[in-house]
């Protein structure tokens, strides 16, 4: 566990709810001094705290002596509070200008302001939780699904180091027969013993990559897809934008190029947050504005995890549509036929096969050099049909079984490199060990494997590294 700073010494403030107009706002305190300048502005500044009971109490400005709110003040007595110090909550109404005041008066009287995350940092610093913990609370803050906030409940409850403890126990197991090795050098390792050694590493990499390849459907949960649509104007983007929505966000004419710049919009698809994007309808254009529009679309399929290209199913398959359909053959991408509400049935069969055929012969030729999704859905964005297959094929390419199953899964990209890293060690480790390598440099890439795991949960992490990840909370919490 890292050091605790003089900073940790003084008492701090922040108000622990958003910003903002509200009924109730709340006003926290955490800190050797909570007690007493609290004191100083409830009642007549003799009031005696019964901790864990809500009181309710005048607050009195310590200078006019002027009562400027009727609220509920609460302690957290240490070491059974939040942060493992004395904390004072005071929940006043919730308007902007009083909590200002009340965070003032408690500056005034010797509290600072506190730093992003500094309530958890203190938590974390007086051992009331482990990193992976804190950071749960951030990400359940964060949530934009129910997954993603199950998920951050779970890690929170300490399921992260529940899955990691066994592994780090195992990997010490080893390190200790190791290193008592070093003390008899004149003496190999028994066979047998030698044998239970890399079973148990074998072991212990085969569990670390396990719970590392858990990281591609936790993300997927935690940060979701970027989806662009693109295609020539008027195929309709703007009105399946709406559509998937499921409100009026793009302006919709008939007027080709209406839209001339980029519209962000956020959904989820079952518990997948899905960001869409908008784009302006690609074509060569004396416009002006409308050429910056089109080279900004250009440019988003660059960073999107899908691409989604209209084609109008009730015109001809064009030249326009050929191009876009080639600069987008080495991304992950699936063909939209839109506006099938205006074709007869049976005859969109003609126009299925043109694309396929145009699709395979960009394939052949040796263009497509990433994922190409190869779906075509066809959907209506008047009348909503297909709507639902256009979604499920939205996801799919990019859902596995850890999404469904409900299991426990790795979510941040910080705790995945540590894993990952940890893993590789323990890989190395083992080939050192089978090629009869001195204990000495076998237990390099063991320490490694151990420090990083520790990384993940705070006991190896450096003062640096945890300012930089707490920088990442709000300022109450």
């Amino acid at each position: 566990m890292f050091s605790v700073g003089n900073r940790f010494m003084d008492t701090i403030v922040a108000l622990a709810t958003p910003t903002g107009r509200s009924g109730i706002g709340i006003v926290r305190l955490s800190g050797s001094s909570s007690v007493a300048i609290s004191r100083s502005f409830i009642g007549c500044g003799d009031f005696e705290f019964s901790p864990r009971h809500a009181h309710l109490v005048d607050i009195i400005d310590p200078v006019t002596k002027e009562v400027i709110d009727e609220a509920i003040a609460t302690l957290f007595k240490a070491p059974h509070s939040f942060t493992g110090e004395d904390v004072v909550e005071i929940s006043c109404h919730g308007s902007p200008v009083l909590l200002r005041q009340m965070i003032d008066m408690c500056l005034s009287l010797g509290a600072r302001l506190a730093e992003p995350g500094e309530f958890s940092l203190r938590a974390l610093a007086n051992g009331r939780m482990n990193l992976a913990e804190a950071e749960a609370i951030r990400d359940l803050i964060d949530a934009q699904t129910t997954a993603s906030a199950r998920q951050a409940v779970r890690q929170m409850r300490g399921e992260m180091s529940h899955n990691l403890q066994p592994l780090k126990d195992e990997l010490l197991d080893v390190i200790v027969v190791l290193e008592s090795a070093l003390e008899f050098v004149e003496d190999d390792l028994p066979e047998t013993q030698g044998e239970s050694i890399t079973r148990k590493l074998l072991r212990i990499e085969a569990e670390v990559d396990r719970i590392a390849g858990t990281f591609k459907a936790g993300r997927l949960i935690r940060e979701g897809l970027r989806v662009a649509l693109v295609g020539r104007p008027n195929v309709g983007k703007s009105s399946l934008f709406n559509a998937l929505l499921g409100s009026e966000r793009a302006i919709v004419t008939e007027i080709a190029g209406t839209t001339r710049d980029q519209l962000h919009e956020r959904f989820t698809i079952g518990d997948i947050p899905v960001s869409l994007i908008d784009t302006a309808g690609i074509r060569e254009t004396s416009d002006a504005v409308e050429s910056i529009g089109v080279e900004r679309s250009r440019r988003a399929v660059a960073d999107v995890d899908l691409v989604l290209v209209l084609i109008d199913a009730s015109d001809k398959f064009t030249a326009e549509d050929r191009q876009i359909l080639e600069s987008v053959a080495h991304l992950a991408h699936a063909v939209v036929l839109n506006k099938i509400d205006k074709v007869e049935v049976g005859t969109i069969s003609d126009l299925r096969s043109q694309i396929s055929n145009f699709r395979s012969r960009v394939s052949d030729s040796g263009e497509t050099v990433g994922v190409d999704v190869g779906q075509i859905v066809e959907v209506s964005a008047v009348t909503g049909e297909g709507l639902v297959g256009l979604q499920e094929a939205i996801v799919q390419p990019f859902t596995s079984d850890d999404v469904s199953a409900g299991g426990f899964l790795v979510t941040d990209a910080r705790h995945h490199d540590l894993i990952v890293r940890a893993a590789g060690e323990v890989r190395h480790s083992i080939e050192l060990f089978e090629l009869r390598s001195s204990e000495e440099i076998t237990l390099i890439g063991l320490h490694n494997a151990l420090r990083y795991l520790g990384q993940i949960t705070g006991e190896t992490t450096t003062e640096d590294m945890l300012t930089r990840i707490f920088s990442t909370f709000c300022i109450g919490k």
